[in-house]
């Protein structure tokens, strides 16, 4: 009979070939494990492109007025119908769509980037900065924001609108309040992130060997906390849009001549009764993008997160 444990000794040991992956690839293959949130990648990267190529591909002005065809249902003509003007809805709905989705991600630009240099410094601040900068958000937290909103759009749109012209004026004015009001949840997960990281093996050894406070935060806290920040980044975007659309519904948001998806809204409250279409349409447009846009914060949060097992 051979001996066994002399073969296995005496055979080679054959090294595997896979490579391993980089934490991108592995992000990605737990992204897309998450069914819901691949899906609403692709509704999501779908609903910009058609905002994007569709004004060039469906070439019809957004203030044309035709009268013989107001209130009208979908149709060849108008695909999506037409308003109380005859002006076409697929028209408005592409270009008001790129306003939209514009203000919701700039306002998530600037929630996060004021988030983040607030949780930062307060995380990394033993001394009088971290009480302080709380208490500041947690003031901002407890003020009802939605009145707040409403008050400072009313007082300073007409200057906005003399500096930068009335779209330009309108979008930096609606950017900057909601991004400017929704920064609080953001500075509260990165604070404590910082909290957590600051007391590390590895931040420790760093600063142990003399690295600055702006070289350990930038090379070894910041990006460990990048993960929950980006998560919290994709549910900004939804609340930014949902709080364009609430002002334009409230006509305190773009004018009638820029036709947000809000904006559409409010202009078809009163013909619900004989035209739902013209309120279905763009209704419909901010649900699928809010959803879409949770679902992916969603599946972003499982692949970022390496406790949980996909």
């Amino acid at each position: 009979m051979p001996d066994t444990g002399a073969a296995l000794a005496g055979s080679p040991v054959v090294a595997s070939t896979r490579p391993a992956r980089t934490p991108a690839a592995e992000t990605w293959r737990r992204f897309r494990r998450h069914r819901l949130a691949l899906a609403s990648t692709v509704l999501l990267a779908v609903l910009i492109l058609a905002v994007g190529l569709g004004p060039w591909l469906w070439q019809v002005r957004i203030d044309d007025i035709d009268f013989a065809a107001t209130l009208q249902g979908p149709s060849l003509a108008h695909p999506l119908g037409t308003d109380d003007l005859g002006q076409d809805l697929l028209a408005r709905m592409l270009y008001g769509g790129r306003i939209s989705l514009a203000v919701g991600f700039a306002a998530m630009v600037v929630a996060t980037i004021v988030g983040v240099m607030v949780g930062a410094i307060a995380g990394m601040s033993r001394k009088l900065a971290d009480p302080v900068l709380m208490w500041v958000t947690d003031l901002f937290l407890s003020l009802p924001q939605l009145p707040l909103l409403l008050l400072v759009i009313y007082l300073f749109r007409d200057q906005l609108k003399a500096v930068f012209g009335v779209e330009g004026g309108i979008f930096v004015m609606i950017v900057a309040v909601i991004g400017g009001l929704r920064w609080m949840p953001v500075a509260r997960l990165v604070r404590a992130q910082f909290l957590s990281l600051r007391e590390k093996e590895f931040v420790e050894a760093s600063r142990a060997q003399g690295a600055s406070q702006w070289h350990i935060v930038t090379r070894h806290i910041l990006p460990n906390a990048i993960g929950p920040v980006i998560v919290a980044g994709t549910i900004e975007v939804s609340s930014a849009i949902i709080a364009e659309s609430t002002l334009s519904f409230l006509g305190l948001g773009f004018p009638p001549d820029i036709p947000t998806w809000g904006r559409i809204l409010f202009d078809a409250k009163d013909h619900l009764d004989v035209a739902p279409h013209w309120a279905l349409f763009p209704g419909a447009a901010i649900f699928l993008t809010v959803l879409s846009i949770n679902f992916i914060g969603d599946g972003l949060r499982d692949a970022l997160d390496p406790r949980r097992v996909i």
